[in-house]
């Protein structure tokens, strides 16, 4: 099994938390809530510099 993370049509910003869903199977809105749940707990340094790299 071949997959490919790409970035989602189904997207809210860029479409990369709805990429990684996608890949993995998740719901997407899951993997958005725990990436805001991360952001807020690291004060951002955890999330955004990763997201805006992956965008």
């Amino acid at each position: 099994m071949n997959k490919k993370l790409t970035k989602s049509d189904q997207r809210i910003f860029a479409g990369v938390l709805g990429g990684i869903a996608d890949y993995f199977d998740w719901n997407p809105s899951w993997v958005r809530i725990g990436y805001v749940v991360l952001s807020v707990f690291t004060g951002g340094i955890g999330g955004l510099p990763v997201y805006l790299a992956a965008a």
